[in-house]
């Protein structure tokens, strides 16, 4: 839907006109300061958006007459807001009449009041452009989910840092045995070899012993020749004992290490116990740092679905998207530049792509303040409307040949005439693609 003709009298600053839009591209009001440029803005603002947008004073000081605003759509519509309350009816091409409803399903409220979205912060276009969309909540979702793992592999991270860093703080013995030392065993140990040295010690005197008594048979034999026989056989006997504990190692085993083990228990069980602490931390750091990369794999996997999610939507311009600012809010981006990057011509595209994309059946926007465009700028920014057959009625501080129409205290300038018609402006500029800008 367009604008085909525009009739205002008596309404703020303007004392009457009759305006015909170009079909496509700027329809540009020129004029200077106070003039009544953007009282048609307003006009139209009011005309399709209702009672929101009526000013406090609509009626122009001093006129005589009633306020009218009238409008005609190439749909087939006529709005018409006139009488001492500016009521409003809606005429259809049947003659059918309806009222406001009517107007808010087929008008983009950007439309007419793109200031709104100009003038919004970055995080507030980007929230518009996702909302219009229909992701919004799906990447509200996606961004709670990504912050919530985010938050936890943070504080994982910490604590396993903090496991990391108490581990290498704390004592480690490289000559401590795995386990405790037992006193109990290390006292058992001893006692079984006292009593093997025990045992030793007696074949070591029965040894000794029994090499005494044959040297002192062996004087008696001499001595005792009668009691030969007899001695012989005991000594017989003797001697068979002696060859029998010959192989005997009569050698004591030392308790020296024993003792010192004994001695040194309660200091080598506390390193034992230290390297034991020491492990279990290092274990729980190794944990932790598992559940890190688990979480960072999570955290991928959301940020890789948030990712598609923006890459699969359908945006009004090609590299147009939605970002993350330095503080992780929604951010509205064209050609990988935020918004206070792009130039004067992109913002305007991006405003206008974004309000014809909310509401596609709506093909013109309203757009105050274009001085602040240089003229090849406005070619440029002309030549795009046309290329996607968009209507954009705009205001101009300027008298200059750009301009369609200039406003001169209410009325079009040329003394008495209050009808202006317009056949469309060609642009001078060859029209551009997006790929120009």
């Amino acid at each position: 839907m367009k604008i085909t003709l525009l009739e205002v009298s008596n309404f703020k600053r303007i004392k009457a006109l009759r305006l015909v839009p170009s079909e496509s591209g700027l329809t540009t009001i020129g004029g200077k300061n106070g003039q009544g440029k953007t009282s048609v803005l307003d006009a139209i603002q009011f005309g399709f958006g209702g009672k929101k947008y009526m000013p406090s004073e609509a009626k122009r000081d001093g006129a005589v007459g009633d306020t009218l605003i009238r409008i005609e759509t190439d749909n087939g519509l006529i709005i018409e807001r006139k009488g001492k309350n500016l009521d409003l009816v809606v005429t259809d091409k049947d003659g059918k009449r309806s009222g406001q409803a009517l107007l808010d399903a087929l008008i983009s409220e950007l439309a007419i009041d793109l200031p709104k979205f100009h003038n919004a912060s970055s995080t507030d276009k980007a929230d518009m452009l996702l909302k219009s969309l229909g992701i919004g909540d799906k990447l509200d979702e996606f961004d709670r989910k990504i912050k919530a793992v985010y938050d936890k592999r943070t504080a994982t991270g910490q604590m396993r840092d903090s496991k990391r860093k108490h581990a290498k703080e704390m004592p480690f013995y490289e000559d401590a045995p795995e386990e405790p030392v037992s006193v109990a065993d290390l006292v058992k140990e001893q006692q079984d070899v006292l009593a093997r040295n025990g045992i030793k010690n007696e074949h070591k005197r029965n040894y000794e012993n029994n090499k005494a008594e044959f040297a002192r048979i062996g004087n008696r034999i001499s001595e005792l020749k009668g009691e030969i026989e007899r001695l012989e056989k005991q000594a017989a006997d003797i001697n068979a004992k002696i060859l029998d504990a010959q192989g005997e190692d009569f050698t004591l085993e030392p308790t020296d290490e024993i003792e010192k083990k004994i001695a040194s228990f309660e200091e080598t069980n506390r390193k034992v116990r230290a390297n034991a602490d020491r492990a279990r931390v290092e274990a729980d750091a190794d944990m932790l740092s598992d559940e890190y990369d688990a979480q960072t794999t999570e955290l991928d996997k959301l940020r890789n679905e948030r990712l598609e999610l923006l890459n699969n939507a359908k945006f009004p311009l090609p590299e147009l998207s939605v970002d993350k600012d330095a503080k992780g809010r929604p951010c509205l981006t064209y050609r990988g530049k935020p918004w206070d990057c792009m130039s004067g011509s992109q913002q305007l595209i991006v405003d206008t792509a974004i309000a014809s994309m909310i509401n596609p059946e709506c093909k013109f926007v309203n757009l105050d303040k274009l001085e602040q465009l240089d003229l090849d700028t406005l070619k440029e920014f002309d030549a795009w409307l046309v290329e996607r057959d968009l209507q954009c009625i705009a205001t101009r501080v300027s008298t200059g040949d750009e301009c369609s129409v200039v406003i001169c205290d209410g009325e079009a300038e040329g003394g008495e005439a209050v009808t202006i018609e317009l056949a469309r402006r060609k642009p001078e500029a060859k029209p551009l693609s997006d790929d120009d800008y």
